[in-house]
């Protein structure tokens, strides 16, 4: 059972590490790249509107 522990916390720590390192690379493209960053938040903008569009109204019980 140790040896799971440690496998499984061995796993944890290295998807921590790539997704800190992803982070950070993607950072450095978007601060290197300003066409990059408006893309980025042209997709984040298009995306909140279809999620908008998509989500059911409020419900009413009555």
């Amino acid at each position: 059972m140790p040896v799971l522990r440690f496998l499984l916390c061995l796993l944890i720590f290295a998807g921590t590490l790539a997704a800190a390192g992803v982070l950070v690379l993607s950072t450095l493209l978007v601060l290197l790249f300003p066409p990059l960053l408006l893309a980025v938040v042209l997709a984040c903008g298009i995306l909140g509107r279809l999620l908008r569009r998509l989500s059911p109204g409020p419900i009413n019980p009555t």
